[in-house]
C-alpha cells in the first residue's frame, strides 16, 4: 500500500535497532521511534480515502474466515458439498461452539499461498458454494442453531461454468431462503463485500462491518471500466469515492447496523485483538437475538431490508 510507506520505514528502523546489542541511548531511540510510529499510523489511518480503505480491506495478511473460526470457536466441524455437483473451497461452512453455544458458520475463504489461492478460487464462490451454504443454513434452522456469516469476497465467480450451473439462481435462492430463516443470523463483513457474491450470505438480523472493510455493488476497478472505459488509477479512485463503499458511508445510509473498530494499522496488525473485539459483537448479538421470538425475528429482518433505498424527494 503506497500510503503506509512512512509506517514501514519507521518499523524497519526499529527492527534494525533491536537486532543489535542494546545500549541506554539505543533503548531511548527505540522508545522514541515507537511513539512516532503510533502517532504516524494514527494520523494516516484516520484520513484514509475510500480507495485506500479498499487496499486495507484486501491486505494479504488480513485475517480470513478460518482465522476467526480458529480463535473464536471450539469443536468446529466443516461440512462439504452441495449434494448436487461438488464442494466449493471458496466458501467454508460447518458447525461449532461459540462460548458453549452451538452455532452454524458460513464464510468466504481466500488463500495465503499461491496454491491455496487457486484452490480457494481467490474467495470467489461457484454456485455449488452458495448451495452448500444454503444446505447448512437449513440444517441450522432445523436444529435451532444461530448462524454466523463472515463476508470476504471480490464477488461470485463469473466464469462460463458457474453461469451454466446457475450462479444467479443460486444467489437469488439464498436471498429468499435467508429472509425466511427462523433462527438468528449475524453477518460480519471482515474484508471485501463484493456484489451479489457477498449479499448471498449477508441477509442478516444484524450486519456489522469492520472499520476498514468495504461493501459495494461492484469493485472500484469494475465501476471504472464501465463508467470511464479505463483502468487508470485516477478513475479507479474516483469510482471508489462515488460508490460509498466504506463502513462509515454504509452506517450513515443504514445499510449496516454497526462498525467494529480495528487495531491501529488495520486488522492484519493484531489478529488476536481483532478476534476479541469481534467476539464481543457476536456475544452481544446472540444474546439480543436469541431472546426474540422466531416470527418476529423473520418479520423484522424482512422489514429491515425492504426499507433500504427508500427516499423522499425534496
Amino acid at each position: 500500500m503506497d500510503f503506509d510507506e512512512p509506517i514501514l520505514e519507521i518499523r524497519r528502523r526499529i527492527e534494525e535497532l533491536t537486532s543489535i546489542p542494546p545500549t541506554k541511548d539505543r533503548k531511548a531511540e527505540i522508545a522514541k521511534l515507537k511513539a512516532k510510529l503510533a502517532k504516524v499510523t494514527e494520523e494516516i489511518f484516520a484520513s484514509l480515502d475510500p480507495w485506500q480503505k479498499t487496499q486495507v480491506a484486501r491486505h494479504p495478511q488480513r485475517p480470513y474466515t478460518l482465522d476467526y473460526v480458529e480463535r473464536l470457536l471450539t469443536d468446529f466441524v466443516e461440512l462439504h458439498g452441495d449434494r448436487r455437483f461438488s464442494d466449493d473451497p471458496a466458501l467454508v461452512a460447518g458447525f461449532g461452539r461459540f462460548e458453549g453455544m452451538s452455532v452454524a458458520v458460513i464464510g468466504h475463504q481466500k488463500g495465503r499461498t499461491t496454491t491455496e489461492k487457486i484452490k480457494r478460487n481467490f474467495g470467489m464462490p461457484h454456485p455449488e458454494g452458495y448451495r452448500k451454504a444454503q444446505r447448512i443454513m437449513k440444517l441450522a434452522e432445523r436444529f435451532g442453531r444461530p448462524i454466523l456469516c463472515f463476508v470476504d469476497t471480490p464477488g461470485a465467480y463469473p466464469g462460463i461454468g458457474a453461469e451454466a450451473r446457475g450462479q444467479a439462481e443460486a444467489i437469488a435462492t439464498n436471498l429468499l431462503e435467508m429472509a425466511m430463516l427462523k433462527v438468528p443470523i449475524l453477518v460480519n463483513v471482515i474484508g471485501e463485500g463484493g456484489s451479489g457474491g457477498a449479499l448471498a450470505i449477508a441477509v442478516g438480523d444484524r450486519v456489522c462491518m469492520m472499520e476498514h472493510s468495504i461493501y459495494s455493488v461492484i469493485s472500484p476497478e469494475g465501476c471504472a471500466s464501465i463508467l470511464f472505459k479505463s483502468a487508470d488509477p485516477k478513475f479507479v479512485r474516483e469510482a471508489a469515492d462515488s460508490l460509498h463503499l466504506t463502513a462509515q458511508d454504509l452506517l450513515e445510509l443504514k445499510v449496516i447496523d454497526a462498525i467494529m473498530p480495528e487495531p491501529l494499522g488495520g486488522a492484519h496488525t493484531a489478529p488476536d485483538e481483532t478476534a476479541q473485539t469481534l467476539k464481543g459483537f457476536i456475544a452481544r448479538g446472540l444474546k439480543e437475538l436469541t431472546a426474540i421470538p422466531a416470527d418476529r425475528l423473520v418479520r423484522e429482518r424482512y422489514d429491515k431490508f425492504r426499507i433500504m433505498g427508500i427516499f423522499t424527494e425534496g
